[in-house]
Formats: structure tokens, C-alpha cells, sequence
């Protein structure tokens, strides 16, 4: 049996927050040796650009982990895209995720990059041996009309140069595994890891679960219900729910499991404690796990 790869997100402050929290946040997930981690990315303006590769080179030179750095299309040209590349080039990025990326009211689009298909195939014609990352809807695609087109879709993205796939958050883990079968069964054979968002704040939680429809299940909602206005139990709840989810669908034998640190170090920490030894992590550590950041 194969054995599964954990890795974790993080994104760059926002503009009016400091620099260094961002650091504070890798240092307090030094030790966990996720096979990699990826940085998000705006909506296209130079300020993300330079954010998300400046993250991504001290990830990969300071800490030793390979960096996935997150691409959006909407808004950017070719010209855009290349100076990103470029940037992500000196960072020694490992992959680049390419997304379409969220709508921003007001502004118009580039028109250039319509899909995330349309980058990826850019990507790869640029840049021919850098590896490729997608995005996946395990409840289908908001703006798709039905699960079906949303899978042809997908197939179109792996077609484009996407050779490694990390899902959107879900909360039912019998969810992501129905769609792993249609996936498989519609011939789409890379690497799907499984994204997971800890609950963490009710609030959150359901904005993201309207903004990605994603389903928010009977259990879920009894630990909204009864922890929602306490946010240190709601934590602690969500840590578990998350291990649970993480240990279930490792061994349902998936290809991995991305974590959404959302920023978290501790949280991320307590998780990692509760299912470190469910993956094969050459030279981690056994860190503390007390940290609350």
C-alpha cells in the first residue's frame, strides 16, 4: 500500500497586518516536515506576487520544505504570469497550484486566462518540466451546472498539465470518497490529496461552506450548536473532528491529506500530534505540541 503525503497551507498577511506574522506562523510549525507547503495568492496585483514568492523562498532556503506556490488567472495577462514565474523561479518553488481565482466586485477581467485549464496549459508551455497543481470541488464546482460537467471539466484541467490535484475543504469525509471513485472512474489517475479546514470559528466555517456549497453534516452542526459561542471548546472539538476525518481517510488508503492551517501553528501542531504516525515522515521530529499560536 502507498503511503500518504501531508502538507499544509499558509497565506501571507493581510496588507494591513505585519510582515512577521507570517514567521511567527512557520516557526510555529518548524519540526513538522509536511512533504510540502503551499502559499496563497491574491488576485493577481505585483503586491501578491511578491508576498506569495518572498513566503515561498524562505519556506524552501530557511526551513528545507518544498514550496507550492498558488497562481490566479482572472485578472492577470501573459505578461503577468511570466514575472510571476520568473519570481517563483528565484524562490525555488517545487510546483505552482494554478487557480482561476475568486471574482473581486468592480474589477474587470483580463480575459486572457478564463479557466484554470487555460493557465495550467500556459504553465506547461512555459515552463515544461515544473509541476502543475489543480483545485477540485469533492461537492461539485459552485458554478457548475451538474456533477458531470463539473468532472468533464476537471479531466480538461488534468489534460491541460495539472499533474497533482488538492481538493476543497468538505466535512463529510463520505463525500470526498464518492467523488475519488467518479474521478477514478472518469480516468482521471494523478495524485488526489484531500483538503481539510479544522473548525475553528463558526462564523468561518459557515461562510466557507456557503461560499464553496460545501455540506455541513448532522455532526457539524452539534459542534456549532453546542461550542459555537465558546471559541476555546469549538477548537478543541474541531482538532478532533479533524484527526477523525484525517484517520479515516487514511485508511481508506487516499494519496494524501492537505491541511488548511488557516494561519494556526498550534492548532496545525495538535492535529499533526494526533495522526504523525499514520504517514511515513522521514526526519521529523517529535516536537511539543503545547503551543496555541
Amino acid at each position: 500500500m502507498h503511503e500518504p503525503i501531508f502538507s499544509l497551507e499558509v497565506f501571507p498577511p493581510k496588507r494591513d497586518a505585519p510582515v512577521g506574522t507570517i514567521y511567527d506562523t512557520l516557526d510555529g510549525l518548524e519540526g513538522l516536515m509536511p512533504d510540502f507547503i503551499s502559499v496563497t495568492y491574491g488576485t493577481g496585483r505585483r503586491s501578491d506576487r511578491t508576498a506569495t514568492a518572498r513566503i515561498a523562498k524562505t519556506i524552501h532556503t530557511e526551513y528545507g520544505i518544498p514550496a507550492v506556490a498558488h497562481l490566479t488567472a482572472q485578472y492577470a495577462d501573459r505578461e503577468v504570469i511570466d514575472q510571476a514565474l520568473d519570481m517563483f523561479d528565484d524562490a525555488g518553488v517545487a510546483a505552482v497550484l494554478a487557480l482561476r481565482g475568486d471574482s473581486v466586485e468592480g474589477r474587470e477581467p483580463a480575459g486572457v486566462f478564463e479557466h484554470a485549464s487555460d493557465l495550467a496549459a500556459y504553465i506547461r508551455s512555459r515552463r515544461p518540466n515544473l509541476s502543475i497543481y489543480g483545485a477540485c470541488y469533492p461537492e461539485t464546482h459552485p458554478e457548475a451546472a451538474s456533477p458531470e460537467e463539473d468532472m468533464e471539466n476537471l479531466r480538461i484541467k488534468v489534460d491541460s498539465g495539472v499533474d497533482h490535484l488538492v481538493s476543497q475543504l468538505f466535512y463529510d469525509n463520505a463525500d470526498f470518497l464518492d467523488f475519488l471513485d467518479r474521478a477514478r472512474a472518469a480516468g482521471i489517475q494523478v495524485p488526489i490529496e484531500a483538503g481539510i479546514m479544522p473548525i475553528t470559528n463558526e462564523g468561518q466555517v459557515r461562510h466557507m461552506s456557503e461560499v464553496c456549497k460545501a455540506r455541513i453534516p448532522a455532526a457539524v452542526e452539534s459542534i456549532l450548536d453546542r461550542w459555537g459561542d465558546d471559541r476555546a471548546s469549538l477548537r478543541e472539538a474541531g482538532i478532533i473532528y479533524a484527526s477523525q476525518q484525517i484517520a479515516d481517510l487514511v485508511a481508506h488508503g487516499v494519496d494524501g491529506i492537505h491541511l488548511y492551517s488557516m494561519n494556526h501553528s498550534g492548532v496545525t501542531r495538535r492535529i499533526w500530534h494526533n495522526v504523525r504516525h499514520l504517514f511515513r515522515q522521514v526526519g521529523a521530529k517529535e516536537e511539543p505540541v503545547s503551543s496555541q499560536k
